[in-house]
């Protein structure tokens, strides 16, 4: 076989390799255009690589509790601050995964939790600045059937710890003073069902039953609201960066899709051990 030959050949099979790569790029911007219209009413989104970054696992190891976190990349918050994030799992069932509005006088730097991936999937993250702009940082998430995946407790075990609430304060590594960054988290008894999931036993489907709202104070300032989906993992817990005002009590409120509502309040500590 000639030279010209086989350089014809590689370049075939080059074509080939490449073309279901192709394919499935387009597909996934088609996706993406379609739920630019469907949760942004087709405002424009920019590049949000200097605006806010999302961190997940490129291969998740249970695609049922993903983990991720969302991150201001804003060096000057007291000029230009981020007004709410939302979080759009692209090939989920229900994409807008959670939005997280802050307060008119909070600045919360980082926020982390866990969520359902249901199969290979780009991760979008938009932040909506105090300008009205929309700005877009993505991530590649390889994981399957996270939105059908069992529970993990039993339906009994669930409902009798049904909304019960946990906080950790963490240590800075010097003593913080108002101004400064402090991290917080909040964790929710609560088995927060997909819809999609199926009753081991009765082989019928689970109806959809979950943490719909959360909101969190430090003291009557509001730090943040929460709306939440069928992709936010059971036992929902999140975990927060935000700027002390010398807060003594952090509140949370959370409601679930059933209208029940679960509070608590607990004292914020100096700095804990």
């Amino acid at each position: 076989m000639s030279f010209v030959a086989v350089r014809l050949v590689a370049v075939a099979v080059l074509f080939a390799l490449l073309t279901p790569l192709n394919a499935k790029a387009d597909e996934a911007d088609e996706l993406w255009r379609g739920l630019v219209q469907d949760l942004f009413n087709n405002r424009v989104i920019k590049d949000g690589s200097n605006v806010i970054a999302i961190e997940m696992p490129a291969r998740a190891e249970d695609a049922g509790i993903v983990p991720f976190t969302l991150r201001s990349k804003i060096t000057e918050p007291d000029t230009l601050r981020i007004r709410s994030v939302a979080l759009v799992i692209d090939h989920n069932p229900a994409p807008l995964a959670a939005k997280f509005e802050f307060g008119p006088k909070a600045t919360v730097s980082a926020i982390s939790g866990r969520v359902r991936v249901n199969s290979y999937t780009d991760v979008h993250a938009v932040a909506e600045l105090s300008d009205g702009q929309l700005y877009m940082s993505k991530i590649f998430v390889k994981a399957s059937g996270g939105c059908s995946a069992p529970a993990l407790k039993n339906p009994d075990e669930a409902r009798k710890q049904l909304g019960e609430m946990r906080y950790r304060q963490f240590a800075a590594a010097t003593p913080p003073a108002p101004g400064h960054s402090r991290e917080a988290q909040i964790m929710i008894r609560h088995p927060n069902n997909s819809g999609l999931q199926m009753d081991q036993i009765t082989q019928l489907y689970i109806p959809p039953f979950f943490i719909n709202e959360l909101r969190l104070w430090q003291d009557d300032e509001l730090l943040l609201t929460m709306e939440g989906g069928i992709s936010i993992s059971e036992d929902p817990n999140f975990r927060l960066t935000y700027v002390w005002n010398g807060a003594r009590q952090f509140r949370a409120e959370a409601k679930d899709t059933e209208h029940h509502v679960f509070t608590g309040e607990w004292p914020i500590a100096d700095n804990p051990k």
